[in-house]
C-alpha cells in the first residue's frame, strides 16, 4: 500500500464520519422538534428553534465518539496540507526538497547526478590554477 492510497483511506473515512455526523445532528434536531412541533398551539419556527438549541448539547453528548473521529480526521488534514504547503513554498525559494511518497509531480525519478550546478561540494582536488602551461616558465604560486 502506497502513501497515497492510505491518504485516500483516510479521507474517504473522514468524509464517511463527517457526513454521518452531520446526518445524526440533524436527526437529533428533527427528533426534538417533531414532537414540539405535535402540540397544538407551538409554531414550527418555534419548535425548530428549540430543537436546534436543545439538540446541540445533547449531540455533544450522544455523539461524542463520532466527533472525535471528526475532530482526528480534520486534524491530520490540516498536518497534511499544511506539509505541503510548507514543502511548495520551499520549492518557491528554490530549496531542494525531499520528495515523499505522492507528492511527485512532475514524474521524474532523481538519478543522483553529480553533475548538478547546484553542488557545493567539490570533490575535485585538481586545482585549475596550474601554470606548467606557462611560456615564460615562471608560475604565479
Amino acid at each position: 500500500m502506497t502513501g497515497s492510497d492510505s491518504d485516500r483511506r483516510t479521507g474517504d473515512t473522514f468524509v464517511r464520519d463527517l457526513v454521518l455526523y452531520v446526518l445524526a445532528r440533524l436527526a437529533l434536531v428533527v427528533v426534538i422538534t417533531v414532537p414540539l412541533a405535535l402540540v397544538p398551539g407551538v409554531p414550527l419556527l418555534v419548535a425548530l428553534v428549540v430543537g436546534f438549541f436543545v439538540g446541540m448539547p445533547f449531540g455533544l453528548l450522544l455523539l461524542r465518539s463520532l466527533n472525535e473521529r471528526v475532530t482526528a480526521g480534520l486534524a491530520a488534514r490540516n498536518e497534511r496540507r499544511a506539509a505541503e504547503r510548507a514543502r511548495l513554498r520551499a520549492e518557491l525559494r528554490g530549496e531542494d526538497v525531499p520528495d515523499t511518497p505522492g507528492t511527485d509531480t512532475t514524474g521524474e525519478q532523481d538519478t543522483g547526478d553529480p553533475a548538478r550546478t547546484d553542488d557545493t561540494d567539490d570533490t575535485d582536488d585538481t586545482d585549475d590554477t596550474d601554470d606548467t602551461d606557462d611560456t615564460d616558465g615562471e608560475g604565479t604560486r
